[in-house]
């Protein structure tokens, strides 16, 4: 579980991520937190989230979104609301690093989503896209289409329907990582000097 204050990195796409207010902080409603690309930084590839609002308040520098079939160039200032269930990319879009507060709404899932993905990128279980391979856990590959948007399927990155997320709050369970609940690979070790780590959530 991710908590306010912590820091993580993925090395491979370039994002850091600052978590200003966590699902445990609003109750599960938005989920805040703070990303910064470095000047070649960005998401791995197209994704969707079904059941979540995404809305970017560009701080400094300068974003590039492709949302649907629209290109948005977004500098300081700015804010770029993705709704809920509609395929979309970004990327920096200008030469020096960019600087961004996102607000995730509802929260459900995706502080694990963030965690996993960058653990798995220091882990070297990434493409050179930044894409987790064919044996990362299905809810870490689930948000990005295999095949475009035609491909996507119904229920990604750990969404639930308000209903089921209700359900599960009424029966109490212990929570682990979610690599750990839906992925029995053993993890790589690294050869040689043990590498610097972000923070696991």
């Amino acid at each position: 579980m991710a908590r306010t204050g912590q820091i993580i990195h993925n090395p491979v796409t370039g994002e850091r991520i600052e978590f200003l207010r966590t699902a445990a902080d609003t109750g599960g409603e938005p989920l805040e937190f703070e990303l910064e690309l470095t000047p070649d930084g960005r998401v791995p590839g197209a994704h969707v989230h079904p059941e979540q609002e995404e809305r970017f308040h560009v701080l400094e520098g300068t974003m590039r979104f492709r949302l649907g079939l629209r290109t948005i160039v977004a500098e300081a200032g700015d804010t770029v609301v993705v709704p809920a269930g509609r395929v979309h990319r970004f990327a920096n879009g200008g030469d020096g690093p960019a600087r961004a507060r996102v607000e995730v709404e509802p929260a459900l899932d995706m502080e694990d989503l963030l965690c996993t993905t960058a653990e798995l990128a220091e882990d070297g279980d990434v493409l050179a896209s930044g894409m987790p391979e064919a044996t990362a856990p299905r809810a870490v590959r689930a948000p990005f289409p295999p095949r475009g948007p035609g491909a996507v399927p119904a229920r990604l990155d750990g969404a639930r329907a308000p209903g089921a997320a209700r359900r599960r709050r009424a029966v109490p369970r212990a929570r682990r990582p979610l690599r750990d609940r839906l992925s029995t690979r053993p993890r790589r070790t690294p050869v040689g000097a043990a590498r610097s780590r972000s923070a696991h959530c």
